[in-house]
């Protein structure tokens, strides 16, 4: 896998700016594996997606604001 196949537009007013206002009204996209084909959805209608053994892993960490500053060494070959 090539770093370029992660290039893509991106246009700003599909960026969210702020949180959905209900946790369960945050958008969904739903890729189906065998058709390719997407839906778009709301994150409320997940459970619709799941299967009788199928498993839901929950992460909840927090994130906190931090700035790892670099410096990129000339490549001495």
């Amino acid at each position: 896998m090539k770093l370029s196949q992660f290039k893509f537009d991106l246009p700003l007013n599909l960026i969210a700016q702020h949180p959905a206002k209900t946790r369960e009204e945050s958008r969904l996209m739903v890729v189906h594996r065998d058709t390719g084909k997407i839906e778009h959805k709301v994150f409320k209608d997940v459970l619709g997606f799941y299967h009788d053994k199928d498993v839901m892993i929950v992460n909840n960490t927090k994130v906190f604001p931090a700035r790892l500053y670099g410096r990129k060494e000339k490549n001495r070959r």
